[in-house]
């Protein structure tokens, strides 16, 4: 088992008491380890810190938590960073989401302005960590979670030295939405999803053996006029049959823009909003199992419930403990090992993870009826993280416009500048002028 010293960056967010609990029920994989606890906000920081402390006692692995404001501090001598914060927290997210609407585009966290702007505030601050790395830990590497995974970590590679893993569950999670709608088990299927993050798709997708297309075109012609079938589900499943390919739902986004458009402008709230209303309520249950002698998160009022985070954990311990485990990964493309793909663009793709890295498994070419959009948003995806990094409100123009939810540059010159302005507190000069 590995002893390491992790720092966690975003340990007083609302999801970290959930991410601790993940790490310390893998406790046995990390025993004796050292964790540092990162965050601004010293009050949340000193919550999550009493319940990590009282699960890792409880634990008996010989865990250890602290916790601390100062970043380059906390950071000092660690094996691993594990980052996962929110600049601007949900009040930036809902302007994210809203302010696109206003000029007819859909606002989503991580596709289009509302990502963009994502990618510019996490980038913003990821600027920071790596540096400090650099400083105090120079063999350190970044576990990351922070959105957007793709272009934070196109920026890390692109700019930096330091060795960045990204995660998502997005390959795991993506074809049972597919495999249910359709009426299918999902442990009967074997499906293989490529891209890039929140935007894969399947090039190997099979049911007990065979392929999967056939029952998914009958599954179609049964449910095509179902009501009580979920609309983000029907549409990843008549997406999967006209592409003969299982897509990400975040998808949905491009090929019914107009319905996800209108559905965004009718709805009272913002997923961000929704968010916001029940974001007190997990404190106050965190503080409650502060104080408590035995903390018990319940996964009804904690943030994204109480195994958080956990694929990172999951690469961090095939990493350490060198187990060569398969695993999705988002890191740059070795050896054009995605066909279709830049070696030095970030693609998700399968991975097998032991003490000498992420190891891209043989892959086979997307489909070419999906490969055209999947390629359109790699190249975006490397415009903004230059723009993020080291560019100006001309790069940043040029890289919103390349998104493929931006319909003309007027469109993008405007919302860039309302968006730039909005978020002001948490971008560098360069992006404002």
């Amino acid at each position: 088992m590995a002893r390491i010293k992790m720092a966690y960056i975003g340990g007083g967010s609302s999801r970290a008491a959930g991410t601790m609990a993940s790490f310390l029920w893998h406790g046995p994989e990390f025993a004796g380890s050292e964790v540092v606890l990162i965050d601004k906000d010293p009050e949340r920081l000193e919550t999550v810190l009493k319940i990590a402390r009282k699960l890792a006692a409880e634990g008996g692995d010989g865990i250890t938590v602290t916790a601390t404001t100062d970043q380059r501090a906390g950071l000092a001598d660690v094996d691993a960073a594990l980052t996962s914060y929110r600049p601007g927290n949900f009040a930036a997210r809902a302007l994210d989401e809203r302010i696109p609407i206003k000029h007819g585009v859909i606002g989503q966290e991580t596709q289009g302005p509302g990502g963009f702007f994502m990618a510019l505030r996490s980038i913003n601050d990821m600027r920071t960590i790596t540096d400090d790395l650099q400083a105090v830990a120079p063999d350190a590497v970044i576990f990351n979670y922070t959105n957007p995974v793709n272009i934070v970590s196109q920026a890390v590679a692109d700019h930096t030295p330091v060795p960045i893993y990204s995660m998502c569950e997005g390959p795991i999670v993506f074809p049972p939405v597919v495999l249910r709608a359709a009426g299918l088990d999902p442990e009967r299927a074997k499906v293989t999803m490529a891209g890039v993050n929140h935007n894969c798709w399947s090039y190997e997708h099979l049911y007990d053996g065979e392929d999967v297309m056939p029952l998914l075109d009958a599954a179609w012609e049964r449910r095509k006029d179902d009501p009580t079938l979920d609309p983000n589900s029907k549409r990843a499943l008549h997406l999967a049959v006209v592409m003969r390919s299982i897509p990400s739902d975040y998808f949905n986004y491009y090929y019914f823009r107009n319905e996800v458009f209108r559905d965004q402008q009718a709805a009272p709230r913002t997923r961000s909003e929704v968010i916001m209303d029940a974001v007190p309520g997990y404190w106050d249950h965190y503080r409650e199992q502060a104080e408590s002698s035995h903390p018990h998160l319940d996964p009804a009022r904690s943030r994204g419930g109480i195994h958080e985070l956990e694929l990172a954990i999951d690469v961090m311990s095939a990493y350490y403990n060198d187990t060569g485990a398969r695993l999705p990964v988002n890191l740059p493309n070795a050896d054009n090992a995605l066909p279709g793909f830049d070696a030095e663009t970030v693609v998700e793709v399968y991975c097998s993870v032991d003490r000498k890295g992420c190891h891209i498994e043989p892959q086979q070419p997307l489909p070419l009826a999906v490969r055209g959009i999947t390629r359109q948003l790699a190249d975006y995806q490397m415009l903004a993280a230059k723009a993020a990094w080291e560019g100006t409100r001309a790069d940043a123009i040029r890289a919103l416009v390349a998104n493929p939810l931006v319909p003309d540059l007027s469109i993008a010159e405007n919302l860039y500048d309302e968006m730039a302005a909005a978020h002001a507190a948490y971008l560098p000069e360069r992006l404002l002028q």
